[in-house]
C-alpha cells in the first residue's frame, strides 16, 4: 500500500508595521497569527502579533485588563485659534472617537476566498503640549498644581463621561501624557479655565480590539483587507473645530497569513497490508471452513488544523474499490474496500463523527473537518475483502496469491 500526503503546512497571521502615506493619509498594519500549538490544541484563534507601541506598550497590564492592544500613530493635532476660558466643546479640548465595531472583508490573494475581521477603537491617548509652561499660564506654584488649575481644578487624566481614565498619566512643565478609554461613541472633553494661546497633541495612541475569523475554516494563504477612518471635524477621529489633524485619514491594513498542519504518521511496516481472516487461517487450513471475510485494520496518527479530503488511487481499478490481481491467472476479480475512522474532533461533511467512512477513487474525495487542532491522534484504515468473494478466492487444495497497490491520499488543498 502507498500513502501520499498533499501539501502539509498552512500558516495564519496579520502583519504589521507603520508606514506613512503621502498627501494626507496614514497607514497602520495590524499583524496577528494562527499557528497550531501542540501544547494548547484547544486554542484555535488568532494571536495579535502587531508590535505594541505607545500607551499599551508602556502599560500593557492596563490595556490587557480591558482587552486592548495598542499602536502609536504619527498623527499630530494643532490648534488654529487661541483656546479661551469657557469656550464651547468644539473650540477647546475634546475627543469624539468612532468606537463602535466595524467589519472589513479580507481576501485570499491567490484564491479570492473571503473572511471577515472586526475592529473597535477602545481608547485614545496623546501628549498635549502647551504654548508656555502650565505654571506661567496659571500662576500656580508647581507643575502638578498648574496642570490641575489650567483645566478648572480637574486632573486631565480624568475625562468627562462617558470616557474613562487610563491607569497612568505623566506631566512636565508644558506637557501632559494621558490615555482615555472610549466604551461608547460620545464627546469627551476638558474645559480650559485659563487662556491658552496655542496647544497641540503630538501623536495619537490608539487602543483597539479585534474579532478575527475562525482560522480552522480558512484555507492556506495570505488574506488582505483595509479599514479606513477619517480624521478631522465630524469624522471618526474628531478633536473639534479648533484643534485639527495634520492628516485626513488613517487606514488600518490587515494581512492574514494562514498556516495549517496536515501530518500523517504510519507506523514502520504499515505500508504493507496482509489481509487475513478473523482468528487467522487455522479454520480454513485444518477444517476447510471458509472465512466470512479477509481484513486488516491499520492504525495511523494524524495532526491536522484545517479541512482535508481523503480518497484512493488503485493499481487495478474496480467499481467503487480497488481490485486485487491473481498472480497466476492475472484475473482482477476480487475487490478490497477501504474505509477510515478518524479521531474525536474530526467530523464528516454532515458534522458527524467519522466511523468506517468508505473511501473511493473520486477525485473530490471525502471531506473532513477538524473542530479544533488535532495533534497526533490515532485513526484507523479498514481494509476488507467481503464474504461474496470468498468462494472464488479460496478453493480446497489450491494455493493462490492476490496482490495490488492502493494509494491513500490525504489532501489539504480543499
Amino acid at each position: 500500500m502507498d500513502f501520499r500526503f498533499s501539501k502539509g503546512l498552512v500558516f495564519v497571521s496579520l502583519f504589521g508595521g507603520l508606514f506613512s502615506m503621502p498627501a494626507q493619509a496614514l497607514t497602520q498594519e495590524i499583524r496577528a497569527g494562527f499557528v497550531p500549538d501542540p501544547a494548547n490544541p484547544q486554542r484555535n484563534g488568532f494571536v495579535d502579533q502587531t508590535p505594541q507601541s505607545g500607551y499599551c506598550a508602556a502599560y500593557p497590564t492596563d490595556c490587557k485588563t480591558y482587552g486592548l492592544s495598542g499602536v502609536r500613530l504619527p498623527l499630530r493635532f494643532s490648534s488654529s485659534l487661541t483656546i479661551e476660558p469657557g469656550a464651547g466643546e468644539r473650540q477647546g479640548a475634546m475627543f469624539k472617537i468612532a468606537s463602535q465595531w466595524r467589519s472589513l472583508t479580507v481576501r485570499n490573494v491567490t484564491t479570492g476566498e473571503a473572511a471577515t475581521v472586526e475592529m473597535r477603537i477602545g481608547g485614545v491617548g496623546s501628549q498635549y503640549v502647551l504654548s508656555d509652561t502650565a505654571v506661567n499660564l496659571t500662576g500656580a506654584d508647581s507643575d502638578a498644581q498648574a496642570h490641575h488649575k489650567l483645566w478648572g481644578g480637574t486632573n486631565w487624566l480624568f475625562p468627562s463621561r462617558p470616557c474613562e481614565a487610563g491607569a497612568m498619566g505623566t506631566h512636565g512643565p508644558d506637557f501632559y501624557r494621558f490615555f482615555w478609554r472610549t466604551p461608547v461613541e460620545a464627546v469627551c472633553s476638558k474645559q480650559a479655565a485659563y487662556r491658552i494661546p496655542w496647544m497641540s497633541y503630538e501623536y495619537l495612541d490608539v487602543g483597539y480590539e479585534l474579532r478575527t475569523p475562525n482560522p480552522l475554516a480558512m484555507s492556506a494563504g495570505l488574506y488582505t483587507g483595509e479599514l479606513n477612518y477619517g480624521a478631522g471635524p465630524g469624522r471618526d477621529f474628531d478633536t473639534g473645530d479648533n484643534i485639527l489633524p495634520d492628516s485626513s485619514s488613517v487606514t488600518f491594513r490587515f494581512v492574514l497569513d494562514v498556516q495549517h498542519v496536515l501530518k500523517v504518521d504510519i507506523p514502520p511496516g504499515g505500508n504493507r497490508i496482509e489481509l487475513t481472516p478473523q482468528g487467522g487461517w487455522q479454520a480454513w487450513l485444518q477444517e476447510g471452513r471458509r472465512p466470512s471475510r479477509l481484513f486488516r485494520d491499520q492504525t495511523f496518527n494524524i495532526g491536522v488544523s484545517a479541512p482535508f479530503r481523503m480518497f484512493i488511487e488503485c493499481e487495478h481499478p474496480g467499481i467503487g474499490a480497488c481490485s486485487l490481481r491473481d498472480t497466476e491467472s492475472g484475473s482482477t476479480f476480487p475487490q478490497v474496500y477501504l474505509s477510515v475512522s478518524l479521531p474525536h474532533g474530526i467530523t464528516d461533511s454532515s458534522g458527524q463523527p467519522v466511523k468506517n467512512h468508505r473511501l473511493t477513487q473520486s477525485g473530490a474525495g471525502a471531506l473532513f473537518r477538524p473542530g479544533h487542532y488535532v495533534d497526533r491522534a490515532p485513526g484507523v484504515l479498514h481494509f476488507e475483502v467481503p464474504s461474496h468473494y470468498m468462494e472464488d478466492m479460496l478453493q480446497p487444495g489450491q494455493a493462490k496469491r492476490y496482490t495490488g497497490n492502493v494509494t491513500v491520499i490525504w489532501d489539504s488543498e480543499v
